[in-house]
């Protein structure tokens, strides 16, 4: 793979968790671990992007070592404005200033538990054959097994299939996206969104790993595994 964009997107607006992207988790800004998994990954920090409309967020992100060439505009710091325009937004930011990328990896603040052998690992499974390959963790509820629909006589029925497996683990696996990690073909990317891609590879990962901060007891539970984590560290056992 070559020139490969990495774009952490950090809109200052946050209901759930107000102020979420640089809060402090486990004494760190949040934002500050999506960067060190960057780091980690791309072959030159200019490569990687903070997608932000808050100068204060841009200033975190300096202060973490990474360059804020520009701010978001307002336009796209909205409820509705959606991951693809912000993509687009950066693509073309860098193109006009004469760098043209031909992926993006998109690492959203909000995992902080993933790692850069999770990026690594999603990047390997990338082909310019495909549209893009994005991590995943097993489905919390599985429509063969337990997972069930209303149907026009208002009784309940098992979404897909049969309804005879007895045992989730004897059910075909499902899956669902947590928001950690996406290799995004440019080229598919220019011709439509990324609901729309057919030609889409996992990365699963486990179901720690997975977290996406998205309410208070997200963020409890990722700082108690992220402290246990460096105590763990501190006293040399690897995990």
């Amino acid at each position: 793979m070559s020139n490969i964009l990495y774009i952490i997107p950090a809109r200052g607006g946050s209901k759930g968790i107000p102020g979420k992207n640089i809060k402090l988790l486990a004494g760190r800004p949040l934002i500050a671990y999506s960067i060190d998994v960057a780091r980690q990954v791309a072959c030159n920090p200019s490569d990687i992007c903070i997608s932000t409309d808050a100068p204060e967020i841009a200033s975190v992100a300096k202060a973490e070592g990474i360059d804020v060439p520009f701010l978001r505009p307002a336009e796209l710091a909205t409820d509705t404005c959606g991951t693809y325009e912000v993509l687009l937004h950066a693509l073309d930011f860098y193109k006009t200033n004469g760098k043209a990328y031909d992926t993006i990896v998109l690492l959203q603040p909000t995992s902080p538990l993933r790692t850069a052998d999770d990026v690594r690992g999603a990047m390997e499974l990338y082909a310019p054959d495909i549209d893009m390959v994005v991590s995943v963790k097993e489905a919390a509820t599985n429509p063969y097994y337990n997972a069930y629909e209303v149907d026009d006589n208002g009784f309940l029925h098992i979404s897909k299939g049969d309804g005879h497996y007895t045992r989730r683990q004897d059910a075909p696996p499902v899956w669902e996206y947590n928001g950690a990690i996406y290799v995004i073909n440019v080229a598919s990317l220019r011709r439509q969104r990324l609901s729309e891609f057919s030609r889409r590879r996992c990365y699963v990962m486990d179901r720690a790993r997975s977290i996406d901060l998205d309410t208070p007891l997200d963020w409890l539970i990722a700082e108690t595994l992220i402290k246990k984590q460096n105590e763990k560290e501190s006293c040399g056992i690897v995990i």
